[in-house]
């Protein structure tokens, strides 16, 4: 006989008793019945009763077949209805179902919804169905960012608090020095101050700029970039005064700026360096102060490449004169490079291809006037790593890629 001692009460409404048994062998353990003993501090009396082993079956003949595995048997022990206790093979149905609940409860199944069966569209709907779902649509919807993600964005890309007179440009209002004169005179307020210092630090998207009584706003233009082939008799100037003016050849462009950037203020243009009344060829209009800066100043030593064409024959100390320089603008000026074209049966007079660095104001023209030679005409045709596109008709302008503008030497 077995006995089982409980160190505390034994409360059998609270759970149920499990007792696994293996299959034993008769050879090794003879015993097909075990009788058991279960008591309580509770209970004077001992609970007997007793467990039976069910005869192991017969192991299949190898010859007929692999070997399967002996059915386990485990006994379950139930207290009744009657407050008895009694062994079962089977788990009692209430576990069964609780299990079930537990189970239903922890892993619940999502229901699929079923999809909307879209209507087959036409070959016109269906092009502008296709329309829609290009990369070009889906760009222009913006997603939605956390906070986080705005405040990463604001502390290392955004735009810093830039001076209000180029702030004041680059919103078309004038040129960065009228600006300055518009600041001195008292005309613009920032956040209902009046402010005359043009250094002074603002965020167009965050403070109140008024200039004349009109607000300037929020969002400004965007930043463009336009390669010109200027034709004889414009000059580069964006005065309002100014009859044949570069900027006005791109009349056309900024009438219907609108219709293509809805609730976009125009950009205000202005030419990058300047080239003569006279002289045509390449020459770069922007809006991108900076931009205008950095290309135009001598320190940049940008090449810039000119043909000439002469009147007269050029001889060898011609070409040596040019190439030994000239005083313009109080500085000692030497070309990069002087070379004599050959002639074409189109063109009788004589070419010179020179190239500076400089840019200083009518550098080429004083290198052949010094040399004994007269102009006849002078064309820009390279600046930097970008060279006028030879379809590019006079008074003609293409926008520049940023593969273009890096050629240029700008690296932003």
């Amino acid at each position: 006989m077995a006995s089982v001692a409980a160190s505390s009460p034994i409360s059998f409404a609270a759970s149920f008793l499990k007792i696994k048994a293996f299959p034993l062998s008769p050879r090794f353990f003879p015993i097909r019945t075990l009788r058991c003993s279960v008591s309580s501090s509770s209970s004077s009396e001992p609970i007997e009763f007793d467990i039976s082993f069910a005869p192991p079956k017969p192991k299949p003949s190898s010859t007929r077949g692999g070997a399967t595995p002996q059915q386990l048997f485990i006994p379950w022990i139930v207290r009744g209805d009657d407050g008895t206790l009694k062994l079962q093979s089977q788990p009692p149905a209430r576990l069964i179902h609780n299990l079930a609940i537990d189970a239903t409860t922890q892993n619940p199944r999502k229901k699929d919804k079923p999809k909307k069966k879209q209507p087959q569209a036409t070959s016109s709907s269906a092009s502008a169905t296709a329309s829609a779902s290009s990369p070009a649509s889906h760009s222009e919807v913006k997603p939605k960012l956390s906070k986080a993600a705005r405040r990463f964005y604001n502390e290392n890309f955004k735009e810093p608090p830039q001076r209000l007179s180029k702030v004041l440009a680059a919103a078309g209002v004038a040129s960065r020095r009228t600006s300055e004169e518009l600041i001195f005179d008292g005309k613009v307020t920032v956040n209902g101050i009046l402010c005359n210092t043009p250094q002074t630090r603002v965020d167009p998207s965050r403070d109140i700029i008024y200039v004349n009584g009109n607000r300037i706003p929020k969002k400004l233009p965007p930043k463009v970039y336009f390669a010109l082939n200027k034709p004889k008799g414009y000059i580069c100037s964006s005065g309002e005064k100014e009859i044949k003016s570069v900027i006005s050849l791109f009349d056309e462009y900024l009438s219907s700026w609108d219709k293509r950037n809805p609730g976009t203020p125009k950009p205000r243009l202005f030419t990058v360096g300047r080239l003569d009344v006279a002289t045509t060829g390449l020459i770069v209009v922007t809006n991108d102060g900076d931009f205008a800066q950095k290309l135009s100043h001598p320190s940049s030593s940008l090449p810039k490449e000119y043909i000439t064409t002469v009147v007269g024959d050029i001889h060898k100390r011609h070409l040596m004169a040019i190439s030994e320089g000239t005083i313009v603008e109080g500085v000692h000026c030497v070309p990069d490079s002087v070379e004599l074209m050959p002639k074409q049966h189109d063109i009788p007079r004589a070419r010179l291809r020179i190239v500076v660095h400089e840019g200083r104001n009518h550098e080429v023209r004083e290198l052949v006037k010094n040399a004994g030679l007269e102009v006849h005409s002078l064309k820009r045709i390279r600046i930097g790593g970008f060279r006028l596109p030879s379809d590019l008709g006079l008074g003609k302008h293409v926008e520049l890629k940023q593969s273009e503008l890096k050629a240029m030497g700008w690296k932003n």
